[in-house]
């Protein structure tokens, strides 16, 4: 019976190791995935209900600014908050994108096969696998295929990924037991200094505004309420609001501009 050199007894705990790290590398990229879509669907939904709204909303305010500057147009502060506003209202129309309008309507739900399917080929193809740098690249690019196929839930591309890959050269190891041991220790370093990636990225996400916001819909939810629907009606409310002092201050615009040529029958806008 041949006894184990240190090195392919090394070689196999460091494999052994690699492959629970590979386990819980693929758990962690299937996590982020899906919150990435789920924030994504949340996003729209919150454009749709909400977003849309509040751009209303600061348009309106936008116009409110702009005929005060009529009353006022030597006031370079009100000009000031006039531009801030319209700049307002820009920004918020340029949230409102197509994409988003259509991502309201994907309904993200992966099934079993879906996600068994994005499990095997993610740790075969996984770029922190790799061992140079263009071999990097090109996982880039496949994992890249990978994750767009499973959040748009693309069973036929992931199948295609799978069966295209299940059988690649790339795992055919060979070289001596140094070189092969050398490789997996590298691979156990990229793969740990992936998932600390993992974390970090997923602790910036549940500190970002949308998923806090997305957290006290869900708490709402449980208590029957609708959160977006009370933001939603507060917003239409603050328009009409906005809607009742936008005209009432174009009347006084159109007063003012009326009066001097009731009066003296002066063409106003001449001397503008």
């Amino acid at each position: 019976m041949k006894v184990a050199t240190p090195e392919e007894i090394e070689l196999r705990k460091k494999r052994g190791v690699l492959e629970r790290l590979r386990n819980r590398l693929v758990i962690r990229e299937e996590e982020i995935t899906e919150l990435r879509a789920e924030l994504e669907q949340f996003e729209a939904q919150y454009t749709m209900e909400v977003g849309r709204l509040y751009h209303e909303l600061d348009e309106v305010e936008a116009e409110i600014a702009e005929e005060e500057v009529k009353l006022n147009p030597e006031d370079e502060e009100i000009k000031k908050r006039a531009e801030e506003a319209r700049k307002r209202a820009e920004d918020s129309a340029d949230a409102l994108d197509e994409e988003n309008w259509q991502a309201c309507t994907h309904k993200w739900n992966p099934t079993t096969e879906a996600r068994k399917a994005y499990y095997n080929l993610a740790k075969i193809i996984h770029p922190d696998l790799a061992v140079d740098n263009e071999e990097r690249e090109r996982r880039h690019g496949l994992m890249a295929q990978l994750n767009d196929a499973y959040s748009e839930g693309d069973q036929k591309l992931l199948n295609k990924l799978v069966e295209e890959y299940r059988d690649s050269p790339e795992l055919v190891n060979g070289d001596s037991v140094g070189d092969e041991l050398v490789r997996v220790i590298r691979q156990v370093h990229q793969v740990t200094r992936r998932l600390k990636e993992l974390r970090e990225e997923h602790l910036e996400i549940e500190l970002s505004e949308l998923f806090v916001l997305r957290e006290k819909v869900r708490a709402e939810q449980l208590e029957g309420r609708n959160l977006l629907s009370q933001m939603a009606e507060r917003t239409r409310t603050q328009i009409k609001k906005a809607n009742r002092r936008l005209s009432n201050l174009r009347n006084i615009v159109e007063a003012e501009e009326r009066d001097p040529e009731e009066r003296f029958g002066l063409n106003v806008s001449a001397f503008r």
